[in-house]
């Protein structure tokens, strides 16, 4: 029985073990933070649906709560009304990202747009910082200046709307986040549940107030103002942080971690990270044998980067180099010097880009994704002269954000070609061309 309860809360066995690799990844807990999408959500079709429909819910649970907050005039179904309405909107930047992620990246936004999430972030904690104002100067109000509470029947059952709606959007997440492996998705349905009980404090402000108590009302406003103003200050601090190029602590770690288990590598003398979206990239410097040959540091740089891949799977790019080297050492990511310009990838199985890359063991296709459908597959089918090129494309290291051609396109990398998406009997076709550098020959 007892072991029932506290999983119901989120402490018990089930709610344990999402890590994904069998060890802590250093995220350390998911604080429940708006205008922050976590990169194990926002990455999987399923957990933007889950997002999607959880917005849904939580928008029509407010919108009720609303009509009743106008007709009875109750500040503590205000709190919690403002409340709901800023975990729904916690959808809006991850819409907005994807939208524009879609965009090509410019010379002028040459890592594309994926920081107008961090943009969209500070305005949702905006928004509920002054909801929240609003909400306790009506609360201090009433307080001094008490009011009648009319339709009290109505308060209580909206406060028991917003207690099962956030019980919904509990059980839904939690069974999502399940099913995709996501410790985020399944922390924030704990975090709704235990939302329902603020709703729940509502029921109890109108049973007072229907008692003789017309103060419960305000009292109870205050206490989920007071909720509501610490939800604000801890997603302002992650905000901010990744507006400033911060990262959780425990990534560095990992990262060190990751070397950890590659022979060859001395230490790791520097270690840069940052967010750009939902996505990582980090800049990295290692120390290795003075009588390591150029070979040598090829293989430990590829092998530490599909250890990185394999310990942190929102890494997008990994730059790695010899320490007191002022650039990328060979096998970093990132484009051949004449490689065409990447093709972005854009449908409803899978956001990314598809690119010819060096890699230690040669030029590859490579398709790094954003955001795509469960077990998707990728094959790239280049139109030749001689007949039809097929590059099945496959994940590194086991990332399957990331997924590579075993061989090289042949020469030359001009060609019209198609991309070919499947996933759970679907499929998608994606005519492109790569055009190669002026200038360049063979």
């Amino acid at each position: 029985m007892m072991d029932s309860v506290r999983d119901w809360f989120g402490f018990g066995p089930a709610a344990q073990g999402f890590a994904g690799h069998g060890h802590d990844h250093g995220e350390g807990g998911h604080g429940h933070t708006h205008g922050v999408v976590d990169p194990t959500i926002a990455t999987t079709t399923r957990g933007i649906w889950a997002i999607k429909w959880s917005f849904v819910v939580l928008a029509i649970t407010s919108l009720l709560q609303l009509v009743i907050v106008f007709l009875s005039g109750s500040v503590a179904l205000l709190a919690d009304t403002i409340h709901n309405v800023g975990d729904a909107v916690t959808a809006i930047p991850l819409w907005i990202a994807f939208m524009l992620a879609r965009r090509k990246p410019s010379k002028t936004f040459t890592y594309g747009l994926g920081r107008v999430e961090d943009l969209a972030g500070i305005v949702i904690v905006l928004i509920i910082l002054f909801s929240a104002l609003v909400a306790g100067y009506e609360a201090i109000d009433r307080l001094i200046n008490p009011k009648p509470i009319t339709f009290l029947g109505w308060v209580a059952a909206a406060g028991l709307i917003g207690f099962l709606g956030n019980e919904a959007v509990a059980v839904f997440r939690i069974r999502v986040g399940r099913e995709i492996n996501s410790a985020a998705l399944i922390a924030d349905g704990y975090h709704a549940r235990t939302d329902g009980f603020t709703s729940l404090a509502v029921v109890l402000g109108a049973i007072g107030v229907w008692l003789g108590f017309p103060l419960t009302d305000p009292i109870i406003g205050l206490f989920i103002t007071v909720a509501i103003f610490a939800i604000v200050w801890q997603s302002s601090k992650a905000v901010l942080t990744r507006m400033l190029d911060g990262v959780e602590p425990g990534i560095v770690d990992e990262i060190h971690h990751a070397a950890e288990h590659i022979r060859g590598i001395e230490r790791v003398a520097q270690v840069q990270a940052r967010w750009i979206g939902h996505r990582l990239h980090a800049d990295i410097a290692i120390k290795v044998a003075d009588t390591a040959c150029a070979r040598d540091v090829v293989g430990l740089t590829d092998a530490l980067r599909g250890e990185l891949f394999d310990h942190l799977p929102a890494l997008s790019e990994a730059n790695i180099r010899l320490e007191g080297e002022g650039r990328p050492e060979a096998g970093s990511s990132g484009h051949a010097h004449h490689a065409p310009d990447p093709f972005k990838v854009a449908c409803d199985l899978a956001t990314g880009t598809l690119e010819i890359v060096d890699t230690p063991a040669g030029e590859r296709m490579r398709l790094t994704i954003d955001s795509h459908a469960d077990d998707l597959g990728a094959t790239v089918i280049i139109d030749r002269a001689e007949g039809p090129e097929t590059l099945p494309l496959g994940p590194v290291a086991g990332d399957h954000h990331r997924l590579k051609s075993s061989v090289a396109p042949a020469e030359p990398h001009e060609f019209e070609a198609k991309l070919i998406l499947t996933a759970k009997g679907r499929e998608q076709v994606l005519k492109f061309k790569m055009v190669e550098p002026e200038g360049h020959h063979h």
